[in-house]
């Protein structure tokens, strides 16, 4: 098994495993201390809150692009901005409170260049890496000998 699948596999271990495990420990202990209905009244107002700074941190990133884009100008960082606001609205829709804090920390604008850098980080590791050739693929296969005809082309509009 590969270094990378090695790290997914805890990541989807963390992600599946112990965020819900961590999510319903931190809702019974914020209910046993203010109750099961302030409780719910929180998580309600944490999601309207959510989605109201999504909607307008969204906003704000939407005119960023079509600056952009419109300057001529090579709109990565509005499109990294607009990816991490769409991770965490979805942060946001999952119910609890851990969830609801790191997507907010996504799309707040003045914690988003943080996470921005490391996304950027993470996508250029990518780049670099798909762009090596492996060995193996379409990549690096060179014609057959059998794939390459030689010939003389003739036209016929043109007299001989």
């Amino acid at each position: 098994m590969t270094t990378r699948r090695r790290r997914l596999s805890w990541v989807l271990v963390l992600l599946f495993l112990v965020m819900p495990l961590a999510e319903l420990f931190v809702l019974i202990q914020v209910g046993q201390v203010i109750g099961v209905w302030w409780t719910i009244l929180l998580l309600v107002a944490d999601s309207i809150f959510g989605a109201w700074l999504m909607r307008r941190e969204g906003a704000r990133a939407w005119n960023a692009l079509t600056t952009a884009l419109s300057s001529g100008k090579l709109p990565s960082n509005e499109i990294a901005d607009g990816a991490l606001i769409v991770l965490g609205g979805a942060l946001m829709l999952s119910p609890g409170f851990v969830s609801d804090v790191f997507g907010i920390v996504l799309i707040l604008p003045f914690t988003r260049p943080i996470f921005r850098r490391v996304l950027s980080t993470v996508v250029q590791k990518r780049i670099v890496v798909s762009a090596m050739p492996s060995g193996f693929g379409p990549a690096t296969q060179r014609p057959r000998n059998d794939d390459i005809v030689t010939g003389e082309v003739i036209d016929k509009d043109e007299p001989a």
